[in-house]
């Protein structure tokens, strides 16, 4: 278990309350900004709401009597660069899934399973040949992803460096490829490079974690979903922290204290109240009323939260909403699949689960009409056998299963307020379906005899993280470079961290490169504090 580190009171040794940055939330990204702005010799305070820090990346044992540490939200990282890591000194693992991705099928009388590797070899071709019949599909696979990889090497350095406009990275890349990924709805580009309706889908689950929308969707929210998940460090792979995600959040906040920083945990901020030339922040600690003045203030809560708090009121209009179901499992023992792959091998990587081309869009469409979709689209994680220290003394006789449910709107469940169970029971059911024996059956007990079986939607999420709508990244995505005509004055506008006060700079998952566990939204404003002050 990591040691939580915290420093307060506010202002300890501070007799003015004025501080140079004044940080609200403790997410991983306010835990980064503190951390590069106190390296950088500024006076910084962190204020978070909760008892901890972390925000999404935290790791509990939500089991009576079981010692796992389940990675509740955030479960993964992918785009936090490997020099953001180095940078701050943080003493954290992440290791390599040695499968990429498991897609069960069934086509008439035969069944199998669609097998990718990490790196592919040979036996993921073959897994191609056997679904496919032959090797053109694979083989436009690799075409495919060879271009992502290099559009991920143009954009990945970018991230950490004043926005690059538009036509800069499109004069890097292959025309083709930033038609198919930028320019065009993902769905096209899908449907015209792929014929298999499974591998098809195995494309498009990466444009919708989080994000509701068809692949056709005009808007291209689906896209830019999409080149999130593939553009980390280059690579786009998704790695698992040793000991949890709590472990990547616990070495933020010892990195930012061991620089100078403050941390105030149980501090509410009510208000933030923006000058020429800094900003007061009024905040609560369940007793009474603190006021204190930064000459930045950060903002890691989501931007439609921030309004509030500078006093715009609530746009219920533009309220952002989350669009996933998380249920975390503690099991006794993997379950054997139906295809008789080795669960090992199957639950070692995105195990998904009805997931087809034309179940993704059906699925859509029945949650745009107000139903649970059935079947329900959603994929699987067991990061236990990647990381079996998150185990505690379970280690060797449990494992920890994640699901992650698509198409499940917040809308759904303010309308029917059965849509947790059902939508539930459907995500079992899309498992079961291609398991040898229920997962039930696998399931491990508290101590208390009640199955080990939490279930998330995104109210939970707003209600435990004041994330509006549960949106896990805090608004839609958008592209992590500036439009042409965009003004690039201010070292924030550079940055893409400005709102429309000057003090005041976004630092979380709703600043222009936000999004997932990544720290570039903490990065980028930090250094566009420290080209202003």
């Amino acid at each position: 278990m990591h040691a939580r580190v915290y420093v307060g009171p506010v202002n300890s040794g501070n007799a003015n309350n004025s501080y140079d940055v004044v940080v609200v939330g403790g997410g991983h990204n306010a835990l980064v900004s503190a951390a590069y702005l106190a390296r950088a010799g500024l006076s910084v305070v962190v204020l978070e709401r909760l008892d901890h820090t972390g925000g999404a990346a935290v790791s509990v044992e939500p089991f009576a009597g079981q010692p796992a540490r389940l990675s509740r939200y955030s479960y993964l990282v992918s785009l936090m660069p490997e020099q953001l890591m180095a940078d701050l000194g943080l003493d954290v693992r992440l290791v390599s899934r040695t499968t990429a991705s498991y897609t069960p099928w069934t086509r008439g009388e035969r069944s199998g399973g669609l097998l990718v590797e990490r790196p592919e070899g040979e036996t993921t071709r073959a897994s191609f040949r056997d679904l496919t019949g032959g090797d053109e599909e694979y083989a436009a696979w690799q075409a495919f992803y060879a271009e992502v990889g290099r559009l991920a090497e143009v954009v990945a350095p970018t991230l950490m460096q004043p926005l690059p406009l538009e036509r800069e990275v499109r004069a890097l890349v292959d025309e083709r490829i930033w038609t198919d990924v930028v320019a065009e709805p993902l769905g096209r580009t899908i449907l015209s490079r792929f014929t298999d309706d499974t591998v098809r889908g195995v494309v498009a689950t990466d444009a919708l974690i989080g994000t509701f929308a068809s692949m056709e969707d005009p808007s291209l929210i689906q896209n830019r979903c999409f080149l999130y998940h593939v553009i980390g460090n280059g690579t786009g792979e998704w790695r698992v922290p040793v000991g949890g995600m709590g472990a990547v959040t616990d070495a933020l906040a010892k990195a930012a204290v061991e620089a100078g920083a403050e941390i105030v945990t149980g501090a509410g901020v009510s208000a933030i109240s923006p000058g020429p030339d800094g900003a007061e922040v009024i905040w609560h600690d369940g007793v009474r009323e603190h006021s204190v003045t930064g000459r930045r203030v950060l903002s890691g809560v989501a931007p439609w939260v921030l309004r509030i708090l500078l006093g715009e009121g609530e746009d219920s209009e533009h309220k952002p909403a989350g669009s996933q179901l998380k249920i975390n499992f503690l099991l006794d023992r993997l379950p054997a699949l139906k295809s008789g792959v080795d669960p090992e091998v199957a639950f070692a990587g995105t195990l998904h689960l009805a997931e087809d081309y034309t179940q993704l869009e059906a699925a859509y469409a029945a949650a745009v009409g107000g139903a649970v979709p059935d079947p329900m689209p959603g994929e699987v994680y067991c990061h236990s056998l990647s990381d079996p220290s998150i185990l505690g003394d379970r280690a060797g006789s449990a494992h920890t299963l994640t699901y992650f449910g698509l198409h499940t709107p917040a809308g759904l469940f303010d309308a029917d307020p059965g849509a947790r169970e059902t939508a539930t029971r459907r995500a079992l059911a899309s498992l079961n379906a291609v398991l040898a024996e229920p997962i039930e059956d696998c399931l491990a007990t508290d101590a208390e005899g009640r199955p080990c079986l939490e279930a998330k939607i995104p109210q939970d999420i707003e209600k435990d993280l004041a994330m509006p709508g549960g949106h896990i990244f805090h608004g839609d995505l958008e592209w992590p470079w500036s439009p042409n005509r965009a003004r690039l004055d201010t070292p924030a506008q550079q940055w893409g961290v400005q709102t429309e006060h000057d003090t005041v700079l976004l630092c979380g998952s709703g600043a222009r490169r936000g999004g997932a566990v990544s720290g570039l939204g903490g990065h980028n404003a930090a250094q566009a504090v420290l080209a202003d002050l």
